[in-house]
């Protein structure tokens, strides 16, 4: 840091004092005329003083700023030495390496003859390996390439299956809702209608449709199964199985069927034939079978259980040829 003394100002300070002392004398002992000329005098040098204060403030602010520079000036020549020396350390470590280089490089002339030949034909015996490996190569990528596109053929189809799969249960819903409908008057009266699995389940007990041990149909039973032909008349495509189920007491007739598997049979030929007197309903397409007892919705220990398991199911199931196609096409 430089530091900058003013003897002017020292000197201005020994002149105020000694006009003090002066003016103080002059104004017990001299005219009027020279105290006002000390006095003036006084005054020029108060002023050349203030001059002085302020000429030294901006000497400091100068000698501020260029100790400043200094340091900055320090602090780049520090950074430019330590670059200097790392670059020396680089070089001297490239110079290093270098000398390494050339001593391998050396090593490598002075090999003899035949290791360059055993090299050579390592190089040859290690070329064969590889064109032997890319031409394995290029055949595993063209079996790639041929699985790749037989997976993409492959999730086409299932796409496919499962946008029909989607379209067969959106129009089996569509088909419990209008049989749902069709059979409104007869809810409460042993019909239920319900979707699972796939398919369409309507279930009628046989307080619905039969008299204790009997096949026929009675006319209530008979308007139920006209008004679930006509919406099964509208929907071709669906494939329908008529069971007959029975509980567990054994039959007893009057000697015409033997036991509850010809009962169950008897009436489910008996819709079979209410079905099909609907000309817009396909024959292919119905089938009738008997459960017997074996294949109860609920115990049979109760008089309500026994009820329930007494019953006509309807079982609607899509056509699923196209389904089959696609799925042996995969």
């Amino acid at each position: 840091m430089f530091k900058i003394e003013s003897p002017k100002i020292i000197l201005m300070l020994k002149k105020i004092f000694v006009g003090t002392v002066l003016i103080a004398m002059a104004s017990s002992c001299v005219s009027s005329k020279v105290y006002n000329d000390l006095e003036s005098r006084y005054a020029k040098l108060k002023q050349e003083r203030n001059e002085l204060a302020a000429e030294n403030q901006e000497l400091e602010s100068a000698n501020n700023k260029l100790n400043n520079g200094v340091r900055v000036l320090q602090e780049a020549y520090d950074k430019v030495v330590a670059e200097r020396d790392q670059l020396r350390q680089d070089y001297e470590a490239t110079k290093s390496q270098l000398t390494k280089l050339q001593e391998s490089y050396d090593a490598l002339e002075k090999q003899s003859s035949s290791a360059i030949a055993e090299n050579s034909r390592k190089n040859r015996e290690l070329l064969t390996q590889l064109e032997e490996k890319e031409r394995v190569l290029a055949e595993e990528q063209a079996r790639l390439e041929q699985l790749k596109s037989e997976l993409d053929s492959r999730s086409q189809r299932v796409n496919e299956l499962e946008g029909l799969i989607a379209s067969k249960d959106a129009a089996m819903r569509q088909l419990k809702d209008a049989i749902s409908k069709a059979l409104l008057d007869f809810e409460g009266k042993g019909l239920t209608v319900e979707q699972r699995d796939g398919k369409v389940y309507v279930s009628m007990e046989n307080k619905l449709l039969f008299q204790s041990g009997s096949w026929a149909v009675g006319s209530e039973g008979q308007r139920a199964v006209r008004q679930l032909a006509s919406v099964l008349a509208q929907n071709p495509e669906i494939n329908i199985l008529i069971e007959g189920h029975t509980d567990n007491v054994p039959y007893r007739g009057n000697g015409s069927l033997d036991d509850n598997w010809d009962l169950s049979t008897k009436r489910a030929t008996a819709i079979v034939r209410l079905l099909v007197k609907n000309t817009g309903i396909d024959p292919n397409n119905l089938t009738a079978a008997g459960r017997g007892e074996y294949a109860p919705v609920a115990s049979n220990s109760t008089v309500d259980g026994k009820a329930k398991n007494r019953r006509i199911e309807v079982v609607l199931t899509p056509k699923l040829d196209e389904v089959t196609r696609l799925l042996n096409d995969m």
